[in-house]
């Protein structure tokens, strides 16, 4: 596999190390991130077919989602207002 070799100052480095994941290279971060993202536009319409109560189902699963993000949120600031 060719390669080439890269200079990045401390902080690009520091940058790009921090959205590395555990299991990944350097390259593969870069090519993760480098990556030309998909516009919105994309996923118009992609939930089209679901029927009614596959539709209720998704409503009540991100409602508990929104809930339970809503108790972490209230236990960190609780937390914090202890200190």
């Amino acid at each position: 596999m060719a390669s080439k070799t890269v200079a990045l100052d401390l902080e690009a480095y520091d940058l790009l190390k921090r959205q590395k994941r555990s299991d990944e290279s350097f390259s593969d971060a870069v090519k993760r991130l480098a990556r030309p993202r998909r516009p919105i536009s994309d996923f118009a319409g992609l939930w089209g077919d679901l029927s009614a109560t596959e539709r209720r189902a998704l409503d009540e699963a991100y409602k508990d989602l929104r809930a339970a993000d809503q108790r972490r949120a209230d236990r960190i600031r609780d937390h914090w207002r202890e200190r």
